[in-house]
């Protein structure tokens, strides 16, 4: 990285130069995000996790922008093309279009219209007509009449070199800049269906006739148009009214009022419509779709963050149901650290001699294995299910459970490698049941796109939702920390510096030789280096050893700790179980090197509430009684939901009907809603009137607003 780099990375993010710097040789030296935000603060000041990723990534859009810009100073050196101040240009460029825009002239092509005009002797016609000082175009051009070149006529020489001006004219750098610029600010997105699939498109009936600003339309409705193009149905332009772009064009080329200068007019024209409109249609396309990704993995990744991070029951044996009408319920019971205890199907919904066998059967578990919970999951028969259950009257809260993706662990190499000889369906059960005791643990198994909670998630850049996504996983687990003695591998994989690699070696090691009796036996973990165990150590917890190894306190400042306690004439263990002590430290005096006052707070905090876990203490939620189908709806009913997905347009909401519906973000609140994820958020639980039920087609309307105007449907 270049001062220059920093600096305009300062600039763009309104951060430091040395901020960006220190990030910068943090990230070269092997460091993870998570670890320069929470233990490398004082080198970054205080930098959080979203602006450390900025910086690496404009890091790295800036690293590719100079290779392209030496490949490209590589190639005009050795095909003799590069000049002084073409050499400055390049240098100067700062962004790729721009790059790409001065090497287009000079960029090896195929052979084009112009290539060929020019193999027929006509280039000099081209400079003399756009030099546009009056000359007779049909005069001169009757000179490089040559049949043998393939230049039968006057308007066989005209209109090779109009091809020769047409494409001077659209690989002119300048005329790039403006027309991009008005293809930015005046491009409009229009959708037509295509002729002959009305009956394929009902789902696309917004944009039959569509059309609206590029840079005003939502991403979503963009990638819906997109789909539906790539599906044949839509038939989209991205461009500004023509007549517009070509007065443009021609202000920028047309400099005279002669016979010459309307040659130039026509190739203008000819260059807008058969090259530099395409190509900068392309363009607007491939900026629009990164925009619209870019939208549609960010609230994927808030929902996911909300989603993992929901609060957990924590340990307790709890017995779960994985629900279905013809095949039953399958049922596991779990001990407090989530293993399985036993399983089998009960019939809830069966007949009325199978209800009766469930109803003792759950009796008998709930007090021969010491029931805390039970978990039900949401999917079909779900409701039914656990109002069967409630009914009962067992004595332990009874919870709905997402179970979006449950299906997808249980088929899953990671579900057969822990229960090889179970069924699909008792391996969901088992996962709804540790979903419910700990949900990141348990869904970070699961490949998030299936977890339910994103938006156009098939239709956007599969790499970058893919590194999204797991950025969310790795901010999440390293926020929370991990037992070093109970975490799956998954789980370990997840936890800064480490990987698969040595998660799986980290679990070898346990099962060899038994639990971990401190974090410095991490050491011994077979290829698990001095720069892996320094990113890792701080997230790691184990209950039981060394008092600061079930704390976030970082290894590397336990000294640091033990100086504070000495000098209060205290061990360790009285400093963090008494608040007297803590209070008596003076943070000041133990500033020295890279220890700061953000590194010792964060230490007074963490010893205050050692392992503080983040996410929210849990509560039971319930659905309204007698409401589990839509046919049990009624508009202008009041109901408890949890958002289940937050999206660009509005959120959906399970009020236990099986059938999420739709709070449009006109409905989101009293007041005017801009951005749906400032007032919800995945798992909130959320009061909603009915506004309308589709019966036909399975929708249902919902309001969050106080008073709202209710419609049949």
């Amino acid at each position: 990285m270049t001062e220059k780099h920093a600096a305009l990375i300062a600039k763009e993010l309104s951060v430091a130069p040395r901020q960006v710097a220190a990030v910068a040789g943090l990230l070269a030296d092997g460091a993870t995000i998570p670890f320069i935000a929470r233990y490398r603060k004082e080198a970054t000041g205080s930098l959080d996790e979203v602006v450390v990723a900025a910086v690496r990534d404009r890091l790295q859009q800036l690293a590719d922008l100079d290779k392209r810009r030496a490949a490209i100073l590589e190639s005009l050196t050795e095909r003799d093309l590069l000049t002084d101040a073409l050499a400055r240009d390049i240098e100067a460029a700062q962004d790729m279009a721009r790059l790409e825009d001065l090497y287009l002239p000079h960029r090896p092509k195929r052979r084009t219209r112009a290539a060929m005009a020019r193999e027929r002797g006509l280039e000099p016609l081209a400079e003399l007509l756009m030099r546009q000082r009056g000359v007779p175009p049909e005069k001169e051009a009757a000179r490089f009449v040559n049949p043998e070149k393939d230049v039968a006529d006057v308007a066989a020489a005209l209109a090779g070199a109009r091809d020769i001006m047409a494409e001077a004219i659209s690989e002119d750098a300048a005329n790039r800049a403006v027309l991009r610029d008005l293809f930015a600010k005046r491009g409009r997105i229009v959708s037509r269906l295509v002729k002959g699939k009305e009956a394929d498109a009902a789902n696309y009936r917004d944009f039959f006739e569509r059309d609206e600003a590029v840079r005003a339309v939502a991403g979503h409705r963009a990638l819906a148009m997109f789909r539906g193009e790539r599906e044949g149905l839509l038939a989209l332009s991205l461009r500004p009214v023509e007549d517009e772009a070509l007065r443009q064009l021609t202000r920028l080329v047309v400099t005279g009022r002669g016979k010459d200068s309307e040659q130039v007019a026509e190739a203008a024209a000819d260059a807008y419509k058969r090259l530099l409109g395409p190509s900068l249609e392309n363009e607007l396309r491939a900026s629009l779709k990164d925009r619209a990704d870019r939208e549609a993995i960010a609230i994927f990744a808030a929902n996911l963050r909300q989603v993992l991070l929901a609060a957990p029951l924590g340990q307790a044996r709890v017995l779960a149901l994985d629900p279905g009408f013809r095949t039953g319920a399958k049922l596991a019971v779990l001990d407090a650290q989530g293993n399985l205890l036993h399983y089998e199907t009960i019939f809830p919904t069966g007949s009325e001699r199978q209800r009766d066998q469930a109803a003792e059967t759950l009796r008998q578990l709930c007090a021969a294995q010491a029931i805390e919970a039970i978990a039900v999951g949401n999917g079909t028969a779900g409701r039914e299910t656990e109002r069967f259950v409630a009914d009962l009257g067992l004595g332990v809260p009874v919870i709905l459970v997402n179970e979006a993706g449950a299906s997808i662990y249980s088929a899953s190499e990671t579900a057969r490698n822990e229960f090889p000889d179970l069924d699909l369906t008792v391996r969901g059960a088992v996962s709804i049941g540790r979903r419910l005791m700990d949900p990141l643990a348990e869904l970070v198994k699961i490949d998030p796109k299936s977890i339910g909670v994103g938006q156009y998630q098939h239709d956007v850049d599969q790499a970058a939702l893919r590194k999204a996504l797991d950025e969310v996983v790795s901010s999440c687990v390293n926020a929370v920390g991990v037992d070093l003695n109970t975490a799956s591998v998954e789980l370990l994989t997840a936890v800064s510096g480490l990987g698969p690699s040595l998660a799986a070696n980290i679990v070898a090691h346990r099962k060899e030789n038994g639990p971990f009796r401190s974090r410095a036996e991490l050491r011994k973990v077979k290829r698990l280096g001095p720069k892996a165990f320094e990113q890792a150590a701080g997230f790691l917890r184990l209950r039981g050893g060394p008092p600061l190894d079930a704390t976030a306190v970082h290894p590397e400042r336990y000294a640091l700790v033990g100086r504070m306690a000495k000098d209060l004439g205290c061990a360790v263990t009285d400093l963090i179980a008494k608040a007297s002590l803590r209070e008596g430290i003076e943070p000041a005096r133990y500033v020295a090197g890279d220890v700061g006052l953000e590194t010792l707070r964060d230490i007074l905090a963490e010893l205050a509430k050692p392992g503080r876990d983040p996410r929210p203490t849990f509560s039971a939620f319930a659905f309204a009684e007698g409401v589990s189908e839509l046919a049990d709806l009624r508009p202008g009913m009041r109901l408890p939901g949890r958002v289940t997905n937050v999206t660009a347009f509005g959120a959906f909401v399970d009020v236990g009907v099986h059938r999420d519906g739709l709070v449009h973000v006109s409905h989101l609140a009293d007041a005017y809603v801009v951005d749906p994820a400032k007032v919800v958020a995945a798992g909130q639980e959320v009061m909603v009137t009915v506004l309308a039920i589709d019966k036909e087609r399975g929708r249902l309307s919902l309001s969050m607003k106080s008073e709202p105007q209710a419609t049949t449907g």
